[in-house]
C-alpha cells in the first residue's frame, strides 16, 4: 500500500506561496538561495528513495532568483511520487516525515 502524500503536496504549496510573495531584495539578501538548498535536500531525498547507488548526488542548477518556487514545486512532487512508489512502505514513512520536517523548518 502506497504512503499518502496529501500532506506533503500541501506543505509544498504553503512553502511556494511563501516564497513567491517575497519582494526582490528579500529573494536576493538570501531566500532564493534557501529556497534552493530545500530543492536540493528534496531532490537528493528523491535520488536516493529512486536511486540509491548513486549516492543523493543531484543539484539543482541556479535558474535565477524567480525559478526558486518552481524548483521547490518540482523537486517535492518528485519525492511524493518516489514516496508513494517506494517499496518500503517504513522507509517511504520516514522520508515522509523528513520532507515535512524540510519543509516546516523553511522560514523565509
Amino acid at each position: 500500500m502506497a504512503v499518502e502524500t496529501a500532506e506533503l503536496h500541501a506543505a509544498l504549496e504553503r512553502v511556494v506561496e511563501r516564497l513567491r510573495r517575497l519582494p526582490e531584495s528579500r529573494l536576493r539578501r538570501g531566500a532564493a538561495a534557501e529556497g534552493r538548498a530545500l530543492a536540493d535536500a528534496l531532490t537528493r531525498r528523491a535520488q536516493l528513495l529512486e536511486e540509491p547507488h548513486l549516492g543523493g548526488t543531484r543539484r539543482v542548477p541556479d535558474a535565477g532568483l524567480w525559478a526558486v518556487g518552481d524548483q521547490i514545486t518540482v523537486t517535492g512532487h518528485d519525492l511524493a511520487r518516489a514516496i508513494e512508489a517506494a517499496d518500503d512502505p517504513a522507509r517511504a514513512e520516514r522520508e515522509l516525515a523528513e520532507a515535512l520536517r524540510l519543509l516546516a523548518a523553511f522560514r523565509v
